[in-house]
């Protein structure tokens, strides 16, 4: 699907007269042989009407980043092709977003990051496949180095900072020694500190969605720490011992669970990382960082846990429809934090069951079969459903018609709006 897909993109380029390549993340794994399905495609020309002519072929959806020339169009499988017009960048302030003006290839390469992000590949009818390798990028590869480009990359655009850290850790990689003195200078000048509160927050998501989020961010604390979060925050040994658990519980849930609904494994391990500050600071950080409203409700979720609810949750003998109770209202990624933190036996097996019995259970009845049964239509609709789940859940009704005979028993003995 890959290679069609590049190959539809070079006809188009052919029949438009466009130079068009192959360039970054895309290239870079290619030749490490690592997956990566998201094409990253530079035109020598508009990149978005290029890309617009592309979403008209396929007949998918298109995102336009007018301010930068750039757009991504959206295919289905989750694949996409983020298509950029080759442009020079100038950053008139430090930190700040650039001013960018429209260019050839080599200016395209030249305002990257990372020498490995700055190779390319000519997806042109008449050079098809031809490497282009202007600043050694696959040197570097080889020799397992990050190196920036210029001397003024970290300064520039400090954000990369972060990404040195994560291409590190992922690729298990060094950032050269040159490159290592930029950065640590930067770090220096609280470069970090100067960049939009937005921008540093996809770059932390970013680290927390690797496979193994644990190894960026002992490399932050070694070579940053986590000012740029909070000034409070750091990475002590229980903060790490918890985050292990959290990796370890996410493989727990992702293999037992493969089809439920997908975790935000970031947002787990974020709340891991910040679970040692108190709930004002969490609520300093939610709001520079502009969380979206049900981040910011799973983590203030998460720090309303009292050591009543888990002592509760952690009792031997427990009803179903009492671990019922305390779950279900919780999120996905606040019930594995809960199983993470807290190694009680009963607790453990409780969460266990909870995924694998009672989530999800539900009630062959419904508000037709009351109806039925003479009963008007009314709130306490809610609370016949409630104690018959809680029935069920109990294992004091399995089928329909048992369902049915509680609930007579149920309206009989309170009386609940009998026509």
């Amino acid at each position: 699907e890959i290679k069609d897909l590049i190959r539809l993109v070079s006809d188009i380029a052919n029949k438009n007269n466009i130079p068009a390549y192959l360039i970054g993340g895309f290239v870079r794994d290619l030749i490490l042989g690592v997956k990566n399905f998201d094409l990253d495609i530079v035109v020598e020309g508009d990149g978005i009407k290029f890309a617009e002519v592309i979403s008209g072929k396929l007949n998918v959806g298109l995102i336009r980043h007018r301010r930068f020339g750039t757009a991504t169009v959206i295919l289905k499988k989750h694949l996409k092709v983020d298509i950029v017009t080759a442009r020079q960048e100038y950053y008139p302030e430090a930190a700040h977003l650039p001013e960018v003006t429209c260019g050839v290839l080599k200016d395209d390469l030249l305002r990257r990051d990372f020498t490995i992000n700055a190779m390319a590949i000519s997806i042109n009818r008449q050079d098809f496949g031809r490497f282009i390798d202007c600043f050694g990028g696959s040197q570097d590869l080889a020799n397992k180095e990050i190196r920036v480009l210029h001397n003024l990359s970290f300064i520039d655009d400090p954000t990369r900072i972060l990404r040195a850290i994560r291409f590190e850790q992922r690729y298990n990689f060094k950032i050269e020694p040159k490159t290592l003195k930029l950065l640590r200078e930067a770090n220096r000048l609280k470069m970090l500190e100067r960049v939009s509160r937005e921008r540093l927050r996809d770059e932390l998501i970013l680290i927390l969605k690797e496979e193994r989020p644990l190894k960026p961010l002992n490399r932050i604390k070694e070579l940053t720490r986590f000012d740029f979060i909070n000034s409070g925050l750091s990475l002590s040994k229980k903060t790490s011992q918890f985050l292990k658990s959290i990796e370890s519980q996410i493989s727990w849930f992702k293999r037992k669970y493969p089809k439920r609904r997908q975790l935000d494994t970031w947002l787990t391990y974020f709340i891991g990382l910040i679970d040692q500050l108190n709930i004002n600071n969490i609520k300093l950080i939610c709001k520079k960082f502009s969380f979206r409203r049900g981040e910011e409700k799973r983590i203030a979720a998460y720090k309303k846990l009292n050591p009543k609810f888990i002592k509760e949750l952690s009792q031997d003998k427990i009803k179903a429809s009492e671990v019922f109770r305390f779950l279900e209202p919780l999120s996905y990624e606040v019930i594995i934090l809960i199983k993470a933190k807290f190694k009680n036996s009963s607790l453990q097996k409780h969460i266990e069951d909870f995924f694998e019995i009672y989530n999800g259970t539900h009630l062959y009845i419904s508000g037709a079969d009351l109806h039925k049964l003479g009963l008007t239509p009314g709130p306490y609709y809610q609370k016949i459903f409630h104690r018959v789940l809680n029935a069920k859940l109990d294992g004091l009704v399995k089928t329909k018609k048992e369902e049915l005979e509680l609930i007579k028993k149920i309206s009989e003995d309170k009386s609940y709006g009998a026509k």
